[in-house]
């Protein structure tokens, strides 16, 4: 009874890999996972109390469950019997694409990342670069919101900050699910995205299947509750202008809404300016159609732009890049907008005028910072010289231009003198303006970076 059986070693080094995985799928990480669940839910439960919009269910919804929901959408199942039929394809096949599809755009949505590690990493980026600032918000609009409500923020795109920056500044108010891109569908950028509440979109796409299964996730999300944040220009700003709004998304959500129904759909206007965008000059390089710059050629840029800053922090001459800043305007109700212009059900298949008017009221709250203003100056007479009392004096008058139509510029400190400094400081530093015999001048070689700060502000002139 007491005798020994000897085994190979391989086979024991087997059978301690295999208990391993036993234990480690059915004891170590259920446990681990409850642990996250529940570290998750509390944090949920905490961040609610303060949020002026609340997390919905939507959002803690299983992936799982959301990809099925979206691929037998009945409005998606529809689409696949007619192609099935038209393209003579079979339906599986197509299901196959639309489970492929659903997979893809449902995101993943963590409380934990996103309002721990995500929201810590924005503070500490967007403190890095910049001197951020809340120019205006209305909370109390916000906190009025029905639940019945669909939120949508509806931002000017100029910066690839701008992700970063409107998250870190909207956290205080709620969690925003971005539509992002392809270009971010790289390990380990896409599992973040997803885990924050993103959704990838191929926006070049004409895939009418696609399509649909976008459209019906995107009105899932609206119907759900999700606050949602869309770039309706769709691209960043190439010349530093605001662009007119994309119908893509914008499309999606009003698509058939009903102003009489019970739930409505309300857009926050945001604008975001910056002293300094970080790829502002890639950015007019692509809307003067030159090549690319080569990989080479980045890093050393970057490399030279963080000996440069390291340098002036040593000297004690870093200013970062200036001031980021961020405003929140009213709510618009996409019922009241409807009523107040005659329409019902199925009358708002041309969101042009819609889109019109948010991208209005996106433009007239634009941030006026130092850098756009002295810019403009240049901008409006690229000779000019001023010295220091007459540059002050010629953006004086340039903000009592801007106030007599209703825009405030933000000035740091609440100091107009201070704010010029800031404006002509961040544009000497990089070469931008130069001092000529006392006086301040342009470049030669910079007149389009300074239309590009110019043009940030040019439609509050117009």
């Amino acid at each position: 009874m007491s005798s020994s059986i000897e085994l190979p070693l391989w086979i024991v080094l087997i059978g301690l890999a295999l208990a391993s995985l036993w234990l480690l799928q059915h004891f170590l990480l259920p446990s681990v996972r409850w642990i996250l669940r529940r570290r998750a839910n509390r944090l949920i439960d905490e961040v609610n109390t303060r949020l002026a919009l609340r997390i919905p269910s939507f959002k803690l919804t299983r992936r799982t469950v959301l990809v099925d929901r979206l691929t037998f959408h009945p409005r998606v199942i529809e689409l696949v019997d007619q192609l099935a039929v038209a393209e003579d394809v079979p339906r599986e096949a197509l299901m196959r694409k639309v489970g492929t599809y659903a997979r893809e755009i449902v995101p993943a949505f963590n409380a934990l990342i996103y309002f721990k590690a995500a929201y810590w990493v924005a503070r500490r980026l967007v403190h890095a670069l910049y001197r951020v600032r809340l120019g205006f918000a209305d909370d109390d609009a916000l906190s009025k919101l029905s639940t019945s409500c669909s939120v949508v923020f509806l931002i000017n795109h100029r910066s690839n900050m701008d992700y970063i920056v409107a998250t870190y500044m909207a956290a205080e108010r709620t969690a925003l699910s971005y539509a992002v891109g392809e270009w971010a569908r790289i390990w380990p950028l896409q599992q973040l995205i997803r885990a924050m509440g993103g959704y990838f979109v191929r926006r070049e796409s004409g895939n009418t299947l696609y399509r649909r299964v976008l459209e019906c996730y995107v009105q899932m999300a609206a119907e759900g509750g999700v606050p949602q944040a869309i770039f309706p220009e769709g691209k960043l700003s190439r010349d530093g202008s605001m662009g007119k709004a994309k119908m893509g998304l914008l499309g999606y959500i009003t698509r058939g809404f009903d102003p009489h129904g019970v739930r409505d759909i309300v857009f926050i206007p945001v604008g975001i300016n910056y002293d300094r965008v970080i790829e502002d000059r890639s950015l007019l390089r692509s809307s003067n159609n030159l090549p690319r710059r080569s990989l080479l050629f980045s890093l050393q840029t970057f490399i030279g732009y963080g000996a440069k800053t390291l340098w002036q922090a040593l000297r004690g001459k870093r200013y970062r890049n200036g001031y980021a800043c961020v405003n929140f305007g009213a709510p618009v109700s996409l019922k009241a907008w409807m009523l107040s212009n005659n329409l019902t059900r199925g009358e708002l298949d041309d969101v042009t005028p819609l889109a019109d008017d948010l991208m209005h009221r996106i433009g007239s709250i634009t941030p006026i910072l130092p850098v756009s203003l002295v810019a403009t100056l240049y901008a409006n007479n690229p000779m000019a010289r001023y010295d220091a009392l007459q540059i002050k004096s010629a953006v004086l008058e340039l903000l009592e231009q801007l106030e007599a139509r209703g825009h405030r510029a933000y000035l740091p400190r609440e100091d107009y003198n201070y704010a010029v400094d800031v404006g002509v400081r961040m544009l000497t530093l990089r070469n931008i303006l130069i001092e000529d015999d006392g006086a301040l001048i342009a470049s030669d070689q910079e007149h389009a970076i300074i239309g590009y700060y110019a043009n940030s502000i040019a439609h509050l002139l117009d």
